[in-house]
C-alpha cells in the first residue's frame, strides 16, 4: 500500500507533469497563430473569410500543424482531391481507407485552397452575406452547409476563438500583413500569375455581385423588347424567365428577334425544349464575368454551358479562357475561370 506521503509526493509530480504538458500544448498553439495570423488575415482580405474562423479551422484540423497531413503535405485543413485537382496527392486513411488528400508545397497554398475552396462552391455562399465579425454565424453556418460531420464542430470553433481571442484579427488592417505573399502558385488551373499587394478591403459577397437585377418600365421603354413582362439582367446582359408552354421561338417573335439570334445567344443550335423558369437571354453575352466572380466549382450534372448562362458569358469565351476544346470533359469539382 503506498503510503499518505507517497501518495503526496506522486499527486505532486502527477500535478507539475500535467501543468508543464498543459504549458506546451499551449505554447504549440500560440506559437501556430502566430506562425499564421498573418496569412489568415491575408486572405480575409482576399477572400472574405473571417482570419478567426480560418485560424481556428487549421489549429483544430491540423493538431495545431502537427498532423501528418500538415507536416508531410503542408495540408493544414484535411482538404480532399476531389475531381479536377491537378496538384500534388498523398493517401491517407480517413472516413475511408487510403482517401486521397491534396499535397502543397506550402501552407500558404492551403491557406489559399481552403479560402477558395469556402467561396466558390454554392453550398458555402451564404457564409458571405454574414459580417466579417460575426465568427459565431458562420461556425455555425460551417456546420449547415455540410463542411464537418461532427455536431459540436461549431462549438469546438467558438472555443478556440474566444480562447485565443482569434476575433481580433478579423479587425486587423491590411497593413498588419507585412511579410506574406498572396501569390502562391495555383495548383489547380494552369496559370502564371502576377505578384500582387495585399487587397484594402474585404470583398463583396458573391450573391450581391451576382444578384439579377430587375429591369424597370423606364429603361426598358428605350429598348426594342416587350413591354408586357418583367425583364431581368444578368452581368449587363437582358433576359426574361421562361413561363409556362412559352418556346424559344415564341419568345423571339415576341421580341422582335429572330430564332436563330435567340438561340445564339443562349449557346444553343436549335429550338430545344424549354421549361418554365429557364434563363433565357435576349442580348449577345459578354466575354469575362463581372469583377469579383473569378472562378466557378462545377457541381454535379452541371455543364459548362449551364455555368455560361448563369453568369452571362459566351461559352466559346468559358471555353478560350479555361483552354477547352471538349465541353463535355468536365466533372464535379473541376475549377472553372471565369475571367481572364
Amino acid at each position: 500500500m503506498m503510503s499518505d506521503n507517497m501518495r503526496k509526493i506522486f499527486l505532486t509530480l502527477l500535478c507539475a507533469f500535467m501543468s508543464a504538458f498543459l504549458v506546451s500544448a499551449q505554447s504549440h498553439q500560440e506559437k501556430y497563430i502566430e506562425k499564421y495570423a498573418e496569412i489568415a488575415v491575408a486572405e480575409m482580405y482576399r477572400s472574405g473569410v473571417p482570419a478567426s474562423i480560418t485560424l481556428a479551422q487549421g489549429l483544430l484540423e491540423s493538431g495545431y500543424g502537427r498532423s501528418e497531413l500538415a507536416v508531410k503535405s503542408n495540408n493544414h485543413f484535411g482538404i480532399k482531391c476531389h475531381n479536377g485537382w491537378q496538384g500534388g496527392k498523398v493517401y491517407h486513411d480517413d472516413d475511408a481507407k487510403g482517401e486521397c488528400f491534396r499535397k502543397y508545397s506550402a501552407p500558404e497554398e492551403s491557406y489559399r485552397d481552403h479560402s477558395d475552396f469556402l467561396r466558390y462552391r454554392d453550398r458555402y455562399r451564404f457564409l458571405f452575406d454574414y459580417k466579417i465579425t460575426d465568427y459565431k454565424s458562420w461556425a455555425y453556418g460551417l456546420k449547415k452547409a455540410g463542411y464537418a460531420t461532427d455536431p459540436n464542430y461549431p462549438r469546438k470553433l467558438i472555443n478556440l476563438i474566444e480562447e485565443y481571442e482569434l476575433h481580433q484579427y478579423d479587425t486587423k488592417p491590411a497593413s498588419f500583413v507585412r511579410s506574406f505573399d498572396v501569390s502562391v502558385s495555383d495548383n489547380r488551373v494552369k496559370s502564371k500569375e502576377k505578384k500582387q499587394a495585399v487587397p484594402q478591403t474585404v470583398p463583396t459577397p458573391l450573391s450581391q455581385i451576382e444578384q439579377v437585377q430587375k429591369i424597370s418600365v423606364g429603361k426598358r421603354e428605350t429598348f426594342r423588347f416587350s413591354l408586357s413582362r418583367e425583364m431581368y439582367s444578368q452581368n449587363g446582359v437582358l433576359f426574361v424567365y421562361a413561363a409556362e408552354g412559352e418556346s424559344y421561338k415564341s419568345i423571339a417573335e415576341s421580341n422582335r428577334l429572330f430564332l436563330r439570334e435567340l438561340l445564339k445567344f443562349n449557346d444553343l443550335e436549335e429550338d430545344v425544349p424549354l421549361a418554365p423558369g429557364t434563363v433565357v437571354y435576349l442580348q449577345k453575352k459578354k466575354k469575362q464575368a463581372l469583377a469579383g466572380l473569378e472562378m466557378h466549382v462545377v457541381n454535379k450534372r452541371e455543364s459548362l454551358r449551364d455555368i455560361a448562362q448563369r453568369y452571362g458569358v459566351r461559352l466559346d469565351r468559358l471555353c478560350k479562357i479555361n483552354g477547352i476544346e471538349n465541353v463535355d470533359v468536365i466533372r464535379e469539382g473541376d475549377i472553372i475561370k471565369l475571367r481572364k
